[in-house]
């Protein structure tokens, strides 16, 4: 399929799916006229990336994640590593919630002061 039909069964824009072969993350093979083709897993592969975008991780971690990933939940096959990864990318979240937590905290004294 070309890249508007995968465009629009996933609900995901040309200019990102773009984005993702670029960053390594879906594979695209070029027809003799030069479009991209896309293979009908390619619709999986998308739901799977659009999750773990939506989990909080970048797209480096979702390269080394990804062939781990199994289902459009995604599930995922405990491969080598990715407790690891996943822990501390967990980890990394908890550290930016508490920053926000004082952030939050030092903004509302502010409001607080001003009366």
């Amino acid at each position: 399929m070309l890249i508007g039909e995968l465009s629009r069964r996933t609900g995901v824009s040309a200019r990102s799916l773009r984005y993702y072969e670029a960053q390594g993350l879906l594979e695209a093979r070029r027809e003799t006229n030069g479009y991209r083709a896309y293979d009908e897993d390619a619709l999986a592969s998308v739901r799977k990336i659009r999750a773990l975008l939506r989990a909080g991780l970048s797209t480096e971690v979702i390269r080394q994640v990804l062939p781990c990933a199994r289902g459009e939940q995604p599930g995922f096959d405990w491969c080598e590593d990715l407790r690891a990864i996943l822990d501390g990318e967990l980890a990394d979240l908890d550290e930016r919630i508490e920053a926000l937590r004082r952030s939050r905290g030092a903004l509302a004294g502010l409001l607080e002061a001003r009366g």
